[in-house]
This record gives structure tokens, C-alpha cells and sequence, in this order.
């Protein structure tokens, strides 16, 4: 079942990449119906997971949450393809975002200009959702997401 909130169907699915340095180390998002935890780590540039592109319109999605929650708006997942036809996908708060990025990257296009998928409106998080996880915390997320993984 999808979560209708943070639209993932895993609860324990992130994150991805070094989860526990992630979890112990960065700010998380922490969806209030399902508990998953999402980088909502914002680094001194100004960058943040969600910002970056992904292989497949469904991992991009577990990070949409993320993002709208950084940039308090519904966002939508767009596929973007390069000139020798690499497809990847990015998460932008805006139509007007997403021709700013094109415009920049003029290797790139978007074949529809419309998103993949986008959330139907934005619901704004409570503050105890947007954390750095405790010790314990990050720690018996850990071993949720080892015991799901079985």
C-alpha cells in the first residue's frame, strides 16, 4: 500500500546510500503515517538529496516528500533526457524551475514539459517531523530496515 503522505510503499526503504551515517548525520523528514525517514539535509551550498537527479521516476518519488517540505509547495518528478539520450529524473517546485534548468543546460530537454507524477497539494509538516534523529532512534530505524529486508 502507498503511503499517502510520503507516497512510499516501504516505510523503511531510505534512505539509499550509507543509511546510517545518513540517518545519524543529516536532517530528516519523518513522515507522520508511516514513519519513513527522508534526507532533509540542506548542505552549505544550498543542495540537497532531492535536488539531485535520479535513475527512475519511482526513486524520485521517495524523495518528493523531501523536497516539498524544503521548498513548502507541491512539487512534480520530470523527466529530463540528455543529448546522447541518457533519461534521468528531477524533482522542480515549478514549470517556471524546470524551464530555468533547461535554459542553463541546453544539452537537456524535457519531452513533455509536464510532470511524471506531482502531489496534488501541499500539506505543511509539523516541526517535530523535520529532525536530526537521536542515537537510538537512528538505531532502531536500522534494524527495522535490516528485519523488512529479510
Amino acid at each position: 500500500m502507498t503511503c499517502p503522505e510520503c507516497y512510499a510503499t516501504d516505510p523503511r526503504i531510505t534512505p539509499l546510500l550509507n543509511p546510517e551515517a545518513c540517518l545519524l548525520h543529516h536532517r530528516q523528514y519523518i513522515c507522520s503515517t508511516c514513519g519513513r525517514a527522508i534526507c532533509a539535509d540542506i548542505d552549505p551550498k544550498g543542495r540537497f538529496r532531492a535536488m539531485f537527479p535520479f535513475r527512475s521516476p519511482e526513486v524520485a518519488k521517495l524523495y518528493l516528500r523531501a523536497a516539498e517540505v524544503i521548498h513548502q509547495c507541491p512539487c512534480g518528478i520530470y523527466e529530463i533526457v540528455s543529448a546522447n539520450g541518457r533519461r534521468q529524473y528531477k524533482i522542480f517546485a515549478s514549470a517556471n524551475e524546470l524551464q530555468t534548468y533547461l535554459h542553463k543546460h541546453k544539452d537537456k530537454h524535457c519531452p513533455t514539459l509536464a510532470p511524471r507524477f506531482a502531489s496534488p497539494h501541499y500539506t505543511a509538516c509539523a516541526p517535530h517531523q523535520l529532525r536530526h534523529l537521536t542515537p537510538a532512534e537512528a538505531d532502531r530505524y536500522m534494524q527495522e530496515k535490516r528485519k523488512a529486508k529479510d
